[in-house]
């Protein structure tokens, strides 16, 4: 998997309708969950894409301290349902980091995670902070790694 950073400005036309095609299909119908995905925060957002042979199987969008959390953040992690099985989840993760580094000066981050991935964020140093609650009728905990 080849991955790029990209800011709002520098994603194609393609790009951008594959990404928001991608997060439809995982948040919206692999999920069974009604919500508003374009929610105009992508052009504020770092675009980490994963792409194996042209096509996009992997995705985050990374956030500069204080706009979303007092940390960094990141956010819409995916991975495309086939390509699963292949570590693409802790590789873009990892990018995602890295980019938050190097364009945030920062290595604090927080991220709101869907429970069921609680093991997956704590491989990545991230710990549980807080009670858990529903956002869009999914349960989900903050997390953060300092």
């Amino acid at each position: 998997m080849n991955i790029e950073v990209k800011k709002f400005s520098e994603l194609s036309l393609t790009e951008l309708y594959d990404v928001l095609q991608l997060r439809s299909e995982i948040f919206v119908v692999e999920q069974d969950c009604v919500y508003q995905d374009i929610d105009g925060k992508d052009t504020e957002a770092l675009h980490i894409i994963g792409k194996k042979n042209s096509e996009i199987v992997a995705y985050t969008r990374c956030f500069r301290p204080g706009y979303y959390f007092e940390e960094a953040s990141i956010g819409r992690v995916l991975v495309r349902m086939a390509e699963r099985k292949f570590g693409y989840g802790h590789e873009i993760m990892d990018a995602s980091e890295e980019a938050i580094k190097k364009y945030f000066q920062t290595s604090r981050i927080k991220l709101s995670a869907q429970q069921y991935l609680i093991k997956f964020y704590e491989s990545h140093g991230f710990k549980t902070t807080g009670e858990g609650y529903l956002e869009d009728g999914i349960p989900h905990i903050a997390m953060v790694k300092y």
